[in-house]
């Protein structure tokens, strides 16, 4: 199998990760690509039959290192026991974290693809995903298990692979097909990114002398898409409880180290901050002040200023420009949160892989037929439905999910998001299903954070479903084996570190 570099894409250099090469793939769309790379990772050992594989699937802005998003549920005698398992994940088709995106050089032209990669379906990452199995040699996997975007993956593993090559799934937080709502999210979310000036149509990372700078990104916009999911991620009640209407950072104030200045002016570690006798300004400018706060602004001053004292050839924010004197505005708990994660995403996501992930996301109904019947998938067995037809679309979902396998459904009951009706739908309808709801106050981010109760769960489930696992002469390596060359392994279910990838937070404080 061929193993490409990821030297001209910096975002796959966030993850130790195998990317192979295939040599040339159709997506659902009829679109042919070529020399495509995909990022894997695996955990434990084949056995000799080859069908201990357990594939887990990543949602929106995941990778393929599930130690970062779900770490506390892999190890031996956890959910994911690479002593027992063959342990799969592989980024999905239009991330920036190394399979095929808009961060991709396209080899025809030896420029990134941009915004002119061609979109995907989640279809497509589980047949793009399958080949790479294949060429591990999986002859059938034991389980998928995936949450949000990655439980739609699940969900459509039976029916784009060969009938029977997976066992069982456990889909988490997700639906048969992507609702109106959260449809809806998704596009404001792209709007924001559209609205961004430095957005240039997709091509921010080119600049007029056609210099290549992948980092370049529509930071504003894409920020303000972070912020707007986060909020549809948790719910009120975990906003609430956690900011309520508190003012300032997360962290308790220390001096930093050069000093601080505490009296004269605004608290800045900055020499050079207007103090404030500089920041005597009109009630206007006042106004604009506050009104403009959080405003990170590509034109320099305020245009409609009256007082002309605010023209600057800074693109700093409004607060950094005007300095902050004894009437800074009050910052809520809750804004400084949304907008540190939003400056912490703009350095590890790229806008167009955004906004096409987020386009793959609304294309997903499980009753859709693949294009595709090689490989005799059940998919492509399916029927095609007129979209004006609600009640054959519902009938035509129902029959996809009774083809599904064996299934341990998990909802989040606070979610908001993809709420438990619509895993009390699928539970319905898979022949052999379970439903388990599990109380979180984080809503939709529950998947992420409850690992006690969602390790459980899956693991009592997979050790009623697939027994012949867990013998003891079904283990590939000891417990002692493992560890040896797994590092920090997690102790219990605690958080120790920030996860980069998914929603753990060691130090709630730390933003």
């Amino acid at each position: 199998m061929a193993i490409a570099s990821s030297s001209s894409n910096p975002f796959a250099h966030l993850i130790s990760q195998e990317i192979a090469v295939i040599p040339i793939f159709t997506l659902e769309s009829g679109v042919e690509v070529r020399d495509v790379p995909v990022a894997y990772k695996t955990w434990g050992k084949l056995n000799a039959a080859r069908d201990n594989c357990l594939v887990i699937c990543h949602a929106l802005t995941g990778s393929a290192d599930v130690e970062d998003w779900w770490g506390p549920l892999l190890g031996p005698d956890k959910a994911f026991d690479p002593t027992r398992f063959f342990i799969f994940c592989a980024n999905v088709i239009g991330s920036p974290y190394g399979t095929i995106s808009s961060v991709t050089t396209n080899p025809e032209t030896g420029l990134p693809f941009g915004p002119e990669m061609p979109g995907s379906s989640v279809k497509d990452d589980v047949r793009l995903h399958y080949t790479i199995l294949k060429r591990l040699g999986v002859r059938s996997v034991a389980a998928v298990i995936g949450g949000s975007m990655g439980g739609m993956t699940c969900l459509e593993y039976p029916l784009n692979t060969p009938s029977g090559f997976v066992r069982a799934i456990i889909p988490l937080a997700t639906s048969a097909r992507h609702s109106a709502w959260c449809i809806s999210w998704g596009e404001a979310q792209r709007q924001s990114i559209y609205s961004d000036p430095d957005y240039r149509d997709g091509y921010y990372f080119r600049d007029e002398a056609g210099n290549i700078d992948l980092r370049n990104q529509p930071g504003r916009g894409l920020a303000a898409a972070r912020m707007a999911a986060l909020l549809t991620y948790r719910s009120r009640d975990s906003f609430e409880s956690r900011f309520g209407r508190r003012s300032g950072g997360g962290s308790s104030s220390k001096v930093p180290r050069g000093g601080v200045r505490i009296m004269g002016g605004a608290e800045t570690t900055n020499p050079a901050e207007p103090s404030q006798s500089d920041l005597e300004r009109s009630a206007s400018e006042r106004a604009w002040r506050e009104h403009n706060d959080g405003h990170r602004s590509s034109v320099s001053g305020s245009a409609g200023s009256t007082s002309g004292k605010l023209q600057s050839n800074s693109s700093r924010s409004s607060e950094a420009k005007l300095g902050a004197g004894a009437e800074r505005t009050k910052i809520f708990s809750a804004q400084s949160y949304l907008r540190y994660q939003g400056d912490k995403f703009t350095g590890r996501f790229d806008a167009n892989c955004y906004i096409h992930i987020t386009r793959k996301l609304d294309t997903h109904d499980l009753s859709q037929p693949s294009k595709f019947s090689a490989g005799n998938s059940l998919s492509a067995s399916l029927t095609p439905v007129d979209n004006g037809d609600e009640s054959a679309q519902t009938e035509s979902l129902i029959h996809a999910l009774s083809l599904l396998p064996p299934a341990l459904v998990i909802g989040i009951e606070s979610d908001g998001l993809f709420t438990t009706s619509e895993q009390r739908e699928l539970a319905a309808h898979i022949p052999d299903a379970e439903l388990v709801v599990i109380p979180s106050p984080d809503g939709h981010d529950g998947f992420l954070i409850e690992f006690e109760a969602i390790n459980g769960w899956i693991d009592g489930w997979l050790r009623r479903k697939v027994p012949e696992f867990y013998t003891e002469r079904a283990r590939m390596m000891s417990p002692e084996e493992y560890a040896q060359g797994a590092g920090d392994l997690h102790d219990g279910f605690n958080v120790k570190k920030e996860s980069v990838f998914g929603e753990a937070e060691a130090d709630v404080t730390a933003w």
